[in-house]
């Protein structure tokens, strides 16, 4: 028997209460809309992504829980809080009565069972959005602190490992930004281009609410799809819709660049990503559609650089929300070189990243591994019966079971 099952025999041996979050934690939201002073931020300023921004100011000294308000993060517990940081109005603070519950106790389950739960409830309109009441009743199961201090033990282990592959990832990753800038930094016997001089057609797309997204229907891709799900290039469309549901549809195809023109960060404003699937697919609102004769895969590294992405960024305005429009896109200036060269130079950046990005090989794969394994614990050391009933009884089952089989 484990610590763990020490621990719930001796403290909590007929279950344990779930309790409201409201009873257990203060819950609120953040006051700020502006991102003045990112530049040179000092503090993390979370807003409603999984990457936080910088403030120059806190509002905040404590240890918390930060929860996505709306938006495409809606419901996600990204971060877990300790020390001075700023939050977005939009964004939701729990921060737990710790003579009752743990706050990295709290964390845990909150990541193993909140979005199931407000999928159910949250409000949605065209923007998915969480209201107050909701986190109000969300129940957790509190144990003594004594057991949830172990199952926090136990659990840290597994994140801070895929911690540190992650970290090590990230260093990777800078290394394939600084390698793609310098490869494709030409010298001056190659010629400078704007998009619109290379460009055959561009045009943004047609608005796709969030409830007019099906399982099966014609391909499409939402602007916030491209911040948060594709890479550089991408063949297949993790959403779908119906034609009947966009009064003016417009559609993209095998070669064309997408831009978000529509993000809540100047430097990631205007993300860019080429499609290479065979499907007629619809672009979403707040989209922008390059139609061209270059090679796509060139297109799209070239866009990703530092040089492509200052120039994305130049005179927008760090507000709410940023946006970007047709005429600054297509002002981008990039190098041309022959289709052989994009050729050439797209093949060896596509397969650096590989070794970044794919799931399949390398330190992704390890990290996905060990963020299951996490998931799978968590899971199982989270599960607890109500006030009443063994919590044991079901261990204990399993345990007799793998014994007979290893007999066997």
């Amino acid at each position: 028997m484990s610590k763990l099952d020490e621990l719930i025999v001796a403290l909590c041996p007929n279950g344990v209460e779930y309790i409201k979050l409201e009873e257990i934690a203060e819950i609120g939201t953040g006051s700020h809309n502006t991102k003045e002073g990112l530049a040179e931020g000092k503090y993390p300023f979370y807003v409603r992504s999984q990457e936080p921004l910088r403030l120059n100011l806190y509002d905040y000294d404590e240890t918390a829980i930060v929860i996505a308000g709306d938006g495409v993060g809606v419901g996600k517990v990204f971060h877990f809080v300790e020390g001075k940081y700023a939050l977005h109005q939009r964004a939701y603070r729990i921060r737990p009565n710790e003579e009752i519950v743990c706050a990295k106790y709290l964390f845990h389950y909150m990541k193993s069972s909140f979005l199931s739960y407000i999928e159910k409830s949250m409000f949605k309109g065209s923007v998915a959005s969480i209201r107050r009441p909701m986190l109000n009743a969300y129940k957790v199961p509190v144990p003594p602190l004594e057991v949830q201090r172990e199952i926090v033990q136990i659990l840290d282990k597994f994140t801070l490992l895929s911690a540190e592959l992650s970290a090590e990832l990230q260093a990777r990753k800078k290394q394939y930004k600084y390698y793609r800038d310098t490869l494709l930094k030409f010298d001056d016997k190659i010629p400078q281009v704007t998009l619109k001089d290379i460009a055959t057609d561009v045009y943004r797309g047609s608005g796709i609410k969030r409830d007019e997204v099906t399982e099966e229907g014609i391909p499409c891709v939402r602007y916030g799809e491209i911040y948060t799900t594709y890479n550089t290039w991408f063949k297949d469309c993790v959403s779908h819709t119906k034609e009947d549901y966009v009064s003016s549809p417009k559609y993209f195809e095998h070669g064309d660049i997408l831009f978000a023109i529509t993000g809540e960060s100047v430097e990631d404003i205007a993300k860019s990503v080429a499609y290479l699937g065979d499907d007629k697919c619809m672009a979403g609102g707040d989209i922008v559609v390059l139609k061209h004769n270059q090679n796509p895969r060139y297109l799209a590294h070239v866009l990703s650089t530092t040089y492509a992405r200052q120039q994305k960024s130049k005179g927008k305005v760090k507000s709410k929300v940023v946006h970007s429009n047709v005429s600054s896109i297509e002002s981008i200036t990039i190098p041309l070189p022959s289709l052989e060269v994009q050729e050439r130079y797209a093949n060896v950046l596509d397969n650096f990243e590989k070794i970044c990005n794919d799931l399949n090989i390398g330190l992704p794969a390890e990290i996905e591994a060990r963020q299951k394994q996490y998931e799978f614990y968590r899971d199982q050391l989270l599960t607890f019966a109500e006030t009443g009933c063994s919590i044991l009884t079901d261990r204990q089952t399993d345990r007799q079971t793998d014994r007979q089989t290893d007999r066997q």
